[in-house]
């Protein structure tokens, strides 16, 4: 029989998603959490700007979902991740497996650093694997960012997203290129996502060896800075949209900036409509699709977010405003 105070103690796996924004890393954890594992889950999911919109994406389920919002963990809320941790392994809940999801600008080395450092976390968890989403269609303009070429070369697995939106040479061409990074991983392609539970978690991948190669200075106390050009704008708004003007408004807004935006999503509260209407976007590229209807015990409202370089809050802010529904216009 295993003694009943070690099998207690036993590390908790832990598997890090990562990935640069818009990769689809809510896309995958949701794939994780709908999967048939009767594992119990405890999740972190963690967005660069104040307005939450990832939280509110996740799959309904029963395991306990922790959001924590306007900094990356690498930097400006790591504490807040270590703290997280140390509450919900206190809470006195079962939990089986770790899951933290990153924002698109977390450079995984301070990440990695935590769980090795910190006296509770390395008692406890286990990095069981790194595994970082990849964006086929915008990868290579994303490769400018330090943070993208970082998720890219600690990564145990690679999963190739959105090989359906490239044709066969690019993806060659990119599968090549993240070889050349990361000769180690595991590259996996697929579309939305789409791939099996034991191909990410429970893989039992993490080396440090491989990590101090990647970083010797890892177990160092390092700042992590990010480029100082990059900023978020949330904005929170009760009144319902006009989806015509907020359509018009962004398809303009793409044109104008959209090699300067790197990523907008957004919860929307539309006029007249009962289901919340979901919003993405990378650059050029713009999507959208209803999502869950609104329940009577609601408070609707719409979050939206814009990830970019040199922003300009007060333009965006404007344009946002006018595709509010006036309550004089609700009311005739």
């Amino acid at each position: 029989m295993p003694d009943t105070e070690t099998a207690a103690m036993s590390k908790l796996k832990t598997t890090i998603l990562t990935g640069f924004l818009g990769a689809g890393k809510t896309t995958l954890l949701n794939k994780i959490l709908s999967s048939e594992s009767t594992e119990r889950v405890a999740v972190i999911v963690n967005e660069y700007g104040e307005v939450g919109i990832d939280g509110q994406l996740v799959v309904q389920t029963n395991d306990q979902i922790v959001e924590l919002n306007n900094g990356c963990i690498c930097c400006t809320v790591r504490d807040d991740l270590i703290a997280a941790i140390r509450a919900l392994l206190q809470s006195g809940r079962q939990i089986d497996r770790f899951i933290i999801e990153t924002s698109g600008l977390a450079d995984p080395a301070p990440v990695i650093q935590s769980f090795i450092l910190d006296d509770v976390l390395s008692a406890r968890l286990e990095l069981d694997a790194i595994v970082t989403v990849v964006d086929a269609r915008h990868i290579e303009g994303q490769l400018a960012q330090e943070e993208a070429v970082e998720q890219i070369s600690f990564a145990d697995v690679l999963l190739l997203n959105k090989i359906d939106l490239v044709d066969e040479d690019h993806l060659l061409q990119v599968e090549r290129d993240l070889r050349r990074r990361n000769p180690l991983a595991r590259i996996i392609p697929t579309k939305d996502c789409g791939v099996a539970f034991e191909d990410v978690v429970g893989l039992g991948a993490f080396d440090l060896k491989n990590v101090l190669a990647i970083d010797p200075q890892i177990l160092e106390e390092q700042e992590h800075e990010h480029d100082q050009t990059i900023g978020c704008v949330a904005f929170r708004e009760q009144e319902p949209l006009d989806p015509v003007a907020l359509n018009d408004w962004l398809t303009r807004l793409v044109q104008d900036i959209g090699a300067d935006l790197f990523r907008m999503k957004g919860v929307l509260s539309f006029a007249g409509e009962a289901r919340r209407y979901v919003l993405h976007g990378i650059h050029m590229t713009l999507e959208g699709r209803p999502g869950k209807v609104w329940q009577p015990s609601e408070v609707r409202s719409s979050d939206i977010v814009f990830i970019g370089r040199n922003l300009d809050e007060e333009m965006l802010r404007a344009g946002f405003e006018r595709c509010i529904v006036q309550p004089q216009a609700l009311a005739s």
